[in-house]
């Protein structure tokens, strides 16, 4: 595997990361009670409102790429029996 794989796999992976993070904040803001179709830009939302999905979904797409990074990796890992040469560099890096 090379690093074109890698490259697929991780554009892949933050691809899902993406939808992930839209379900997941979709899902918690209706979970609120509060408006669906609130818009952050908007000087009439409230500011909390704007603020708490911004955190909101910071958080959920942050996540998501991170977990779905490391799955990306692991697999890229266990098919070539070693990680990817970016990661494999940052890890000789810290050692």
């Amino acid at each position: 595997m090379g690093a074109m794989v890698w490259k697929a796999l991780a554009a892949g992976a933050a691809v899902a990361a993406g939808a992930v993070a839209n379900k997941s904040v979709t899902a918690i803001w209706s979970k609120t009670g509060k408006d669906q179709n609130i818009d952050p830009q908007n000087p009439h939302t409230p500011l909390g409102e704007a603020l708490a999905l911004a955190v909101i979904s910071a958080l959920a797409a942050a996540v998501a790429k991170t977990v779905l990074t490391r799955k990306a990796a692991q697999y890229y890992e266990n098919s070539a029996g070693h990680l990817p040469a970016p990661l494999q560099a940052r890890e000789e890096a810290r050692a």
